[in-house]
């Protein structure tokens, strides 16, 4: 189909996406809309930057314009999931945008700000809610969202969701929405667990798989530029400071690591913002106002806080660090080269960090233009335990202990200490896949704030979490740090 007026949408609706500025659909919009409107469930695969939040929210919208009924008290027509407060809210603005002419309402529900305007908000009922996990359990448990009159279920960004540890949170929200029900299941890839879950709760799906993960946007110029690891920082400061660069993401993998970089920009005389995990919502919403608007060029940003991010014209992507997780590259430079517009993604790579462009090209499938020769002296970096990055691989070691000693061969430490609850005492340098949004998931698991033991129990000695402390991917333990 070439254009929107032949998948059969609602002229209001029409008449939205045309004041948008578009025309023609994407490659999943054009499958997903016609699968969604004649009430499908649908499995959709596709990368980040095609148009997946059209190709549901313009379905949704016409379902409201055709037969638009008041909902209940407390209750939504349609509940749409969301990993991060930043995707929820860019999801939110679309329905806003595409919905200027109808009457549809929507509401936000995510962790880091006041639940009362929420709570307000829903008293009311609504027709499409926007939530994440956590702050959404937190509302059901309290008695402020109820979804037995929920007909519409959309998981976006559902590997994400799963690799910050979601999917014990979602399988109790679906047990409360009614089994008859249409479900699109939304991701940018399709790991064992995320098909896992599309089989427990789709019904005989359509399967979309539009362009995937492993073969980045063809018009991002992407380029490497090996360097010594002191000489990043320079180089970052002469890169942004080109008269190209009109508007750049710059991506570090750690929370810390995004603010030490935003400062040293600021220092230079660069107009740079910090967003992460450890920012209030409010900053968060600040900085990328600011960078939307353009009174900010430089946005610093870790991958989950970045996840959502859609701004118009961003001319480079830097990667200051290299990810751990080879998808993750994907996911980042597809920041730029959206809506059909050309872009750039320059990586620098250090020596600690060759192993893991060597994990990107083989994901990429080709090998990446690079220049320079520098990193030679710098030393490998341990490889992190688990494929989110939840291991100690970054820890140094303890006194006395060789420095490429493993975790398992340090000399035991004295008057060890329990460990700390992830709530209270998240390492500040965590890796990404540790900012999610997890309001009310110590809750949903039985567990006390703060504490390992199942709410209810007699007081005694814990057990220890050191098992649940490795490496590897643990769905059961979040930081409260979104």
């Amino acid at each position: 189909m070439k254009h929107f007026k032949d998948l059969g949408l609602a002229e209001t609706v029409l008449k939205a996406v045309e004041a948008e500025g578009y025309t023609s659909p994407t490659p999943i919009q054009a499958q997903v809309i016609p699968a969604m409107l004649d009430g499908r469930d649908v499995l959709g695969t596709a990368q980040t930057g095609t148009g997946k939040t059209a190709s549901f929210v313009l379905p949704l919208l016409n379902r409201l314009a055709d037969d638009h009924q008041r909902p209940a008290a407390k209750t939504c027509g349609t509940l749409i999931l969301a990993p991060t407060r930043e995707l929820a809210a860019q999801i939110a603005d679309s329905v806003r945008a595409y919905g200027k002419y109808g009457r549809q309402s929507v509401a936000v529900v995510v962790g880091g700000v006041k639940p009362g305007p929420q709570i307000k908000a829903m008293a009311r009922g609504v027709d499409i809610l926007v939530a994440t996990p956590g702050r959404l359990m937190d509302h059901m448990q309290g008695g402020a969202i109820r979804l037995d009159q929920t007909t519409t279920v959309i998981l976006d960004e559902a590997d994400q969701m799963l690799d910050l540890g979601f999917m014990p949170a979602i399988r109790k929200i679906m047990s409360k929405v009614p089994a008859k029900r249409q479900t699109a299941l939304l991701s940018a890839t399709m790991p064992k667990p995320i098909r896992a879950l599309a089989n427990d709760f789709l019904s005989n799906p359509v399967e979309v798989a539009v362009e995937t993960v492993a073969k980045p946007i063809e018009l991002i110029d992407q380029s490497v530029i090996l360097v010594d690891r002191s000489s990043k920082r320079r180089i970052l400061t002469e890169t942004l400071s080109s008269n190209d660069v009109e508007r750049a993401i710059v991506f570090t993998r750690t929370k810390r690591g995004a603010d030490k970089v935003q400062r040293f920009l600021a220092d230079a005389g660069l107009s740079a913002a910090a967003i992460h995990g450890n920012k209030s919502q409010n900053q968060r919403t600040k900085a990328l106002d600011a960078f939307k608007n353009g009174s900010v060029t430089i946005l610093v940003a870790t991958d989950i806080a970045a996840r959502g991010i859609d701004v118009d014209n961003v001319s480079h992507v830097v990667n200051f660090e290299l990810p751990n997780i080879p998808e993750s590259y994907v996911h980042r430079i597809g920041r730029t080269a959206r809506a059909g517009k050309s872009g750039v993604a320059i990586s620098l790579c250090d020596g600690a960090e060759r192993e893991y462009l060597r994990d990107i090209e083989k994901l990429v499938g080709y090998k990446i233009s690079s220049t320079g020769n520098g990193g030679a002296g710098d030393e490998p970096e341990p490889r992190r335990g688990g494929r989110n990055g939840n291991g100690n691989g970054n820890r140094q070691p303890r006194n006395g202990a060789p420095k490429n000693a493993r975790s398992g061969n340090r000399p035991p430490r004295r008057n060890k200490q329990k460990p700390r609850p992830a709530a209270q005492g998240a390492r500040e340098d965590a890796q990404p896949g540790n900012e999610g949004d997890s309001d009310g998931l110590a809750r949903m698991l039985g567990q006390k704030p703060g504490g390992n033991r199942p709410s209810g129990k007699p007081g005694g000695p814990r057990k220890s979490s050191r098992r649940r402390s490795q490496g590897g991917r643990s769905e059961n333990r979040q930081s409260a740090s979104v």
